[in-house]
């Protein structure tokens, strides 16, 4: 049903839109690395923390994506704006609860997480003004829902563009004092990024005014219905615990090594996480199609071909990653020197960077097979899986970090445990064939 041609002509768009989401991340990491080694760490942890909380909206939003998929696979039109607009009234309701709560968090609670005053100063600056984005990202993750869930993404390359470049030019400008602007450190940085993030919005409404089928799709009945609500939420609700357990763990690992390990293997742990958001954003795009084309798939009917598609994009990931992580390989320390111009830093960021490059192979199969896992529309059963991929990732987390007090490089590892487990128990689940008989 989806020749590898068509896949990557789902996936591309998608990868592109990725690549430029994530120079916000490289942008601010490059630019606050040029401020001072407290910011470029604090910044990690502060964004970790903002993703916790955007991961809720994410994970609903995934799940939309799946009841997307399977409605435009059953051609059964109507009900997709139906779809996106209940996400949106619901995902506006959870954002005004948790604006005025993180808002409070950040400067009573959080600080006592960090042992460094100067850190705790610095996130919460940074989440004071980040925490507002958080209503206009979780409308745009049910536009790009919709998108990926009617496999029309091109849209996502030139909204992802429009918001890198207000992003960049306002990080240039609020972070440093420049263009006539106030010298804001990293609190430009979030600011910047809240703002792009409404000129994301904007641009979706835009697009949708100008190019969509409002009658077609049935976005033209705005009103609150419960049953609808109630319905992407029995397969959301799933997904939205994987994603905070995810992310959870995410900011313990980050955690664990500003408490026991200290603020400069911090930044270099920072440094090493904006390089892995960006390398596996090829994995990424394609375990997104995975995800919608495992969906699209089951709604048409072809149920015996998911398996074999799911086999290809696998083998996709894995060659375009292990191409990609090659030419990092070659020049380290160029790279590095994106993000700082530090000698001593660049160094003690080499080994790390090599320990995160052997890792990537695993993510690349092990996030298709865990996407298309969720693609079934069997959310609970992914998230049993995270579940125990986390206790072990946890424990030997501590391991390594709290009891052994190990070098960053070492710490990475974890990235390798994590994504070994998680390929072998989706794997083992696609090919049971236990997912087939999934109404939703």
């Amino acid at each position: 049903m989806y020749s590898n041609k068509r896949i990557l002509k789902i996936s591309a768009p998608l990868l592109f839109s990725l690549l430029a989401q994530n120079i916000l991340q490289v942008i601010d990491t490059a630019f606050l690395g040029r401020v001072g080694e407290v910011e470029l760490g604090a910044s990690a942890l502060a964004g970790v923390l903002y993703i916790a909380i955007f991961t809720l909206g994410f994970g609903f939003s995934m799940g939309s994506q799946i009841l997307i998929g399977r409605r435009n696979g059953e051609q059964n039109y109507r009900q997709i704006g139906e779809i996106v607009i209940q996400g949106i009234l619901f995902l506006s309701m959870l954002a005004a609860v948790l604006i005025p709560l993180m808002s409070f968090a950040s400067r009573h609670w959080l600080p006592l997480l960090f042992e460094s005053e100067h850190i705790a100063e610095a996130v919460t600056e940074y989440l004071v003004w980040r925490i507002f984005g958080i209503f206009f990202a979780f409308a745009n993750v049910m536009f790009r829902a919709f998108f990926m869930g009617i496999a029309q993404t091109k849209v996502l390359t030139w909204n992802a563009i429009v918001m890198a470049l207000v992003n960049i030019v306002l990080d240039y400008a609020l972070i440093f004092g420049n263009l006539g602007m106030p010298k804001m450190g990293i609190g430009g940085a979030a600011l910047a990024s809240v703002i792009a993030e409404i000129a994301s919005m904007l641009f979706f409404v835009i697009y949708l005014m100008k190019n969509i089928d409002f009658k077609k799709y049935g976005f033209n009945i705005i009103r609150l219905r419960w049953p609808v609500m109630k319905r992407i939420l029995d397969i959301s609700v799933f997904m939205m615990i994987q994603n905070v357990v995810s992310i959870g763990t995410w900011m313990l690992f980050f955690l664990f090594i500003e408490n026991y390990l200290g603020e400069r293997p911090l930044a270099v742990a920072n440094i090493v996480r904006s390089f892995y958001m960006i390398l596996t954003i090829p994995a990424n795009a394609l375990s997104a199609t995975t995800n919608t084309l495992v969906s699209n798939t089951i709604g048409a009917g072809r149920r015996d071909e998911v398996f074999s598609l799911v086999k290809r994009i696998s083998r996709m990931s894995f060659a375009i990653i292990v191409v990609v992580a090659l030419c990092v390989a070659i020049f380290p320390k160029a790279v590095i020197a994106i993000y700082t111009n530090d000698p001593s830093l660049i160094n003690d960021t080499v080994i790390p960077l090599y320990v995160l490059l052997s890792a990537l192979p695993f993510y690349s199969v092990g996030g298709a097979l865990f996407s298309a896992v969720s693609g079934t529309g069997n959310t609970r059963t992914a998230l049993v899986f995270e579940l125990v991929t986390m206790i072990f990732y946890v424990s030997y987390m501590w391991l390594i970090i709290v009891h052994l007090r190990s070098s960053v490089a070492i710490a990475w590892t974890t990235e390798h445990l994590y994504w070994i487990f998680l390929l072998i128990m989706s794997s083992v689940y696609l090919r049971s064939g236990k997912w087939k008989n999934r109404q939703i």
